[in-house]
């Protein structure tokens, strides 16, 4: 029987490695991809459901300063809706001041005030890399609202978005590249800006007629 020489056992030791090298790295960039993927897909879910929370309540959900989604029932939310149910109107911001952010991977969007309603999102998604440092940013101001998140990938996914990068947004340990937003709101501007920008138009055109 004919044993490898040492040159001839080296070569295919390298050639093994190598194999090792390349199938890792096909596993990882899959695996990133996968990661995107999610993202892209949660996004969109969180999209659909705050779009029907604003068809049942007349506003989208506002936002906490850490970016979270504010629906969810604080400490002192019983005692607002007891005190609002003696109110002739419904007072919009009195109820907010009851509600807390939503934490995300394990709080729902429900509708408080009516446990056997659907939920509109049975569990708000995570980052699948969350345990890394990783969030959504969800921005709303009841009219309008914009959700982010990171692309590992960046520009090789699709949906990177070189304006979402420039206003240095947070998704954690990265910076936002990817997002969702009602309508024709822009991805890249401030929901202070779009709104300037929308009074502005409309003042022209009344001052037109």
């Amino acid at each position: 029987m004919k044993f490898f020489s040492k040159r001839e056992f080296f070569g295919v030791f390298i050639i093994f490695a190598v194999l090792v090298v390349i199938t890792l790295k096909n596993l990882q960039v899959a695996e990133r991809r996968a990661r995107d993927a999610q993202r892209r897909s949660d996004l969109g879910s969180l999209s659909n459901a705050v779009g029907k929370y604003y068809e049942d309540f007349g506003f989208f959900p506002l936002t906490t300063s850490d970016g979270s989604i504010q629906a969810c029932r604080g400490a002192n939310y019983d005692e607002l809706i007891k005190s609002l149910s003696q109110e002739m109107s419904f007072n919009r911001q009195k109820y907010l001041e009851g509600l807390v952010g939503c934490e995300w991977g394990k709080a729902s969007l429900v509708d408080l005030q009516d446990s056997s309603y659907p939920a509109y999102l049975k569990t708000i998604p995570e980052d699948p890399l969350t345990d890394e440092g990783l969030y959504y940013f969800y921005i709303s101001d009841g009219r309008f609202y914009q959700v982010y998140a990171y692309l590992e990938g960046e520009e090789s996914e699709d949906g990177y978005t070189p304006g979402i990068v420039a206003r240095n947004l947070s998704c954690g340990e990265k910076v936002c590249n990817f997002g969702k937003a009602y309508g024709e709101t822009p991805l890249d501007k401030s929901l202070e800006e779009y709104e300037n920008e929308l009074s502005t138009k409309n003042r022209l055109l009344d001052e037109t007629r």
